[in-house]
């Protein structure tokens, strides 16, 4: 197994974090109620759906699919019986409602339809900065999309389902998954492994660095590229792409008067680490290379990656940017 030694790092910042809440939202009958804590959270236009008498809940019960229990938007269906169940779950339940086990047909419940369209709602991450309020139908896809939405765990190592936002996750690698966590922007890496002509998926390595006030997933690895091994180093910035755009990083490898240099913007965890490595979006060492890298020795690869972060910063009087480097 492959084995990883820091041998510098420099560079000392701090961060800021958001604490990880409870997101819930819902919806008031009495638009002028002054108890709410999030006064924008709510569309001032006028809802259909305040006409009708129902309670918060009793919406919110009413467009759940009671399948997959996920918020229905048109089309909606129903069976005889009045049941409801989005379109998704039709095919699913294979024409029979799942509640009295009736044939559903092709029934649309459209007074529910113009429920949905007629409500509108903040986006659940609210309490995370989200200030945007949609349609309930569109409420979902905004969601599945939305920059204030958790992080997924960047750990590449296993399928981890974790989310949060990034102190969360930071506190979760560390604590959970026993990843090295440096602070500096600069890095040292010697990867040592024994019989480089056996290369497994697995054989991996995750680094976080914190630097500028924020995160970095420097991530080592041998893969299988075609018929022959390949060694692969990049790095992930944890949080937005936008964000991601203010660094850039670069990475060095090389011996024998020779080496390689890669210099690029570091990728989003957004971008999960399968897409960014099938991209080939990093410094990519091919095996004849790395072998003549360790000294022409066959028998035991030693590879030594060096690197830097640095911040973009813009020139207010050239209109360019220039590196912003740590001391």
């Amino acid at each position: 197994m492959a084995t990883i030694e820091m041998e510098s790092v420099e560079c000392v910042s701090s961060s800021d974090g958001i604490e990880d809440e409870e997101i819930q939202s819902s919806v008031t009958s009495h638009p002028h109620n002054s108890h709410h804590s999030h006064p924008n959270q709510y569309s001032s236009k006028p809802l259909n759906i305040i006409s009708s008498g129902l309670a918060p809940t009793s919406v919110h019960e009413l467009l759940e699919c009671p399948v997959c229990t996920n918020s229905m938007y048109p089309p909606i269906h129903q069976c005889h019986n009045g049941h409801t169940l989005c379109s998704t779950c039709k095919t699913r339940v294979h024409n029979r409602c799942p509640t009295c086990r009736q044939e559903l047909g092709d029934i649309r419940c459209l007074a529910l339809e113009k429920v949905a369209e007629s409500l509108e709602l903040p986006c659940k991450y609210y309490s995370l900065g989200c200030p945007e309020i949609f349609p309930y139908y569109s409420k979902l896809k905004h969601e599945a999309l939305c920059n204030f939405r958790p992080y997924n765990c960047p750990y590449a190592g296993s399928e981890c389902v974790v989310t949060g936002d990034i102190p969360y996750l930071v506190a979760h690698l560390r604590d959970d998954h026993k990843v090295d966590m440096h602070t500096g922007c600069t890095f040292n890496h010697r990867y040592v492994k024994s019989n480089p002509r056996e290369v497994e998926n697995a054989t991996w390595m995750l680094t976080v660095f914190h630097c500028f006030g924020q995160y970095f997933c420097l991530h080592f690895e041998a893969f299988q590229l075609g018929m022959a091994p390949v060694y692969m180093a990049f790095l992930r910035f944890m949080g937005d792409e936008i964000e991601a755009r203010n660094y850039s990083y670069s990475l060095e490898v090389g011996a024998n008067g020779r080496k390689l240099i890669w210099e690029g913007t570091p990728r989003s965890i957004r971008d999960s680490h399968r897409k960014v490595r099938d991209s080939h979006d990093g410094l990519i060492i091919q095996r004849n290379m790395a072998l003549f890298f360790s000294g022409g020795d066959r028998k035991e690869l030693k590879l030594r990656v060096t690197g830097r972060i640095w911040k973009e910063q813009q020139n207010p009087d050239a209109g360019v940017c220039i590196p912003n480097l740590c001391n």
